[in-house]
């Protein structure tokens, strides 16, 4: 099967967003089928045609940018070009460009998958909040116009404004895709020498810095944790320097930064075996979200199947981690006294919420997620969609598997 993924950034760029569809094109490439990523020639360095792991890629030049949006003059010709020598078209949401793409699936015949990764909140300011309303405008043309829609998980499906009306319609749940490369005991260890971690209690938090995120959150946590665990020390991993849109952010968390610098290190942008080992030396992993932008929070299954905890807010989809699997704690969004004492009772009984990794590293692998995408293809080419929205078998056996709901905090949705 030739199956076609359109998105705005795509790799070299990081972010959630692009690493669901490069763990979902490399599944599927693995799996046999044929895969190009229609994207953006984001910076101007960037190849126009390029192969990573067997996935091809095209770029297509950027005029100019709109906040952190891209206006690509060419993107109908190449997307007609593309949809016509492919036999599926999928798109992944929020994207300006997707109606048109649609429409073109919708011309040529082509089964169109949308997967709606998160809703689009652009930072504070008169002119982005046009631009989310002009999106969001687009992403429900791209939604009327598509055969199929996905999300994560009911809980998000059933919260979302946009998702809400494709329940019984068109609406989808597949796990997202997540994996880690290996890490030898060895690199686990130089990670743990390099940052000097003898003796700390490690909370690590893995986003890149920006306002949906509430990073300000933890660092507002630090002094009640920091009473009761003195040895307690923040790892960040991600890109927090130069991103777009979020340099006031930045300015506004670096005196806390500065405040807590014996206790709170940025690590930057990690990758290959250097990730896997930074959550191999967690005690526990903190997902701070603020905002339905964040969606599920793959960091929390990383996370969970290197057995490590995980305190996550009381968000639509972002609290399913914990409520399917019973690992770790619910919060209230935003609240730095509620997080600080669930942090606590975590590093105080870290093992009572420690589940079976495995099971969860299978229920939520890339093969697995490349799997429930080509059923959904198939179905819909064969014309034998099941609307019903069913629950995932990957999600079942998760929920049978916990066995402790009360430390959850929330009622499973």
């Amino acid at each position: 099967m030739k199956i076609l993924q359109v998105l705005t950034y795509y790799r070299p760029h990081v972010s959630g967003l692009t690493i669901y569809v490069e763990r979902l094109s490399k599944a599927l490439v693995a799996q046999g089928h044929e895969v190009t990523v229609l994207t953006a020639q984001a910076e101007k360095d960037w190849p126009r045609h390029e192969v990573r792991d067997g996935v091809k890629i095209v770029r297509v030049p950027v005029k100019f940018r709109i906040s952190k949006g891209v206006i690509m003059p060419t993107i109908g010709l190449h997307a007609t070009r593309e949809v016509l020598r492919h036999d599926v078209l999928h798109l992944h949401l929020p994207q300006f460009d997707a109606p048109g793409i649609a429409l073109r699936g919708k011309l040529f015949g082509k089964p169109t998958v949308l997967t709606y990764h998160c809703d689009l909140r652009l930072p504070d300011g008169a002119f982005n909040r046009v631009v989310d309303k002009v999106v969001l405008g687009m992403n429900r043309a791209a939604g009327t116009l598509a055969d199929a829609v996905v999300t994560y998980t009911r809980d998000y499906g059933q919260n979302s404004p946009y998702l809400q009306k494709y329940i019984g319609r068109k609406l989808h749940i597949i796990p997202p895709p997540v994996d880690l490369p290996a890490c030898s005991d060895a690199e686990a260890l130089d990670f743990y020498t390099k940052h000097n971690l003898d003796g700390k209690l490690v909370i690590g938090i893995s986003a890149r810095l920006a306002t949906e995120k509430g990073v300000e959150v933890l660092l507002n946590a630090l002094p009640q944790i920091l009473e009761r665990f003195p040895n307690a020390h923040v790892l960040h991993a991600g890109p927090w320097e130069n991103i777009m849109g979020e340099e006031q952010y930045l300015a506004r968390l670096r005196p806390l930064f500065d405040k807590y610098k014996e206790n709170y290190t940025l690590l930057g942008n990690l990758g290959g075996a250097e990730l896997t080992a930074f959550y191999k030396n967690l005690d526990m992993l903190v997902l701070c979200s603020l905002n339905s932008t964040e969606s599920f929070g793959l960091v929390q299954i990383e996370a969970m199947r290197n057995g490590v905890p995980v305190c996550a807010s009381n968000l639509p989809g972002v609290r399913q981690s914990v409520s399917m699997t019973g690992m770790g704690e619910v919060v209230p969004v935003g609240d730095h006294e509620a997080l600080a004492e669930a942090v606590i009772r975590i590093l105080d009984d870290k093992a009572a919420y420690i589940k079976d990794p495995q099971l969860i590293s299978d229920a939520f692998s890339p093969a697995q997620n490349a799997r429930e995408y080509v059923k959904l293809y198939q179905a819909l080419r064969d014309r034998t969609v099941d609307y019903s929205l069913p629950e995932p078998t990957p999600y079942q056996k998760l929920r049978q598997m916990r066995d402790d709901t009360q430390k959850t905090g929330v009622e499973t949705p």
